[in-house]
């Protein structure tokens, strides 16, 4: 299963935070503040942390034949987080996929994603399906796979965007038409949460293309995609 997340802060602005809040993310960031960087400046990626973001979409997509002919992409999109995840664990929890071979596949995965949908499951009172709790488990014994690790080749510090892995494999770009700097404005000011799902889509469906191109495969052409509302 490829997937991808799109987060947002809780709250638009640093300054509608309570003072609890407030107090609690200086010292989450306080390490980053400097000249350059201030408290309102920082906040801006609050997102990025489970603790003080929340998700607006999940897409996933997978292949259902062997062959690569068919490739079906769903996606959770809500206002309301809880439903978000609630279906997504609804759907984790069904017998296809609770296969022992799934591999849930994303760009940054480890690091991001997953960690962030178990974190914001459990904030939520969700009981995190088993392919994401990773409670004592070791790290061959886990369902994830992550592209940008794969390209690492053991290098791990090493860091490269999506943006630039599809770039260099001569996958088409996901990123024509949003980055991920846009999403907060975007649901916040123009209330475009359809305008972010569809940019959410573009990448699972470019996690996938890398992932062909790793196993030297055609990629996915538009008629192999099944989209489904």
């Amino acid at each position: 299963m490829f997937l991808d997340i799109e987060t947002i802060p809780k709250i638009y602005q640093f300054e509608q935070l309570p003072e609890v809040e407030k107090k609690l993310f200086e010292k989450k960031v306080r390490y980053r503040i400097n000249d350059d960087k201030t408290l309102e400046d920082l906040y801006e990626q609050a997102g990025i942390w489970a603790e003080f973001g929340k998700i607006i979409v999940i897409s996933v997509g997978f292949f259902v034949k062997d062959d690569g002919s068919e490739f079906r992409l769903k996606s959770f999109a809500s206002h309301d987080e809880t439903e978000i995840l609630q279906n997504f664990a609804d759907l984790l929890n069904t017998k296809y996929f609770q296969r022992a071979d799934l591999k849930l596949c994303a760009h940054n995965g480890k690091e991001f994603d997953f960690p962030y949908i178990a974190r914001r499951m459990i904030i939520n009172r969700i009981k995190v399906p088993k392919q994401l709790a990773v409670f004592g488990k070791k790290p061959w014994e886990t369902s994830f796979c992550d592209t940008m690790e794969l390209w690492r080749f053991g290098d791990y510090k090493h860091y490269t965007s999506l943006e630039l892995l599809t770039h260099i494999l001569e996958i088409p770009s996901p990123k024509n038409d949003i980055e991920g700097k846009d999403v907060a404005r975007i649901y916040y000011e123009d209330n475009d949460l359809k305008r972010i799902k569809k940019y959410c889509e573009n990448d699972v469906i470019a996690v996938a293309q890398v992932m062909l191109r790793y196993m030297g495969k055609a990629l996915l052409n538009e008629e192999n995609i099944r989209r489904k509302n």
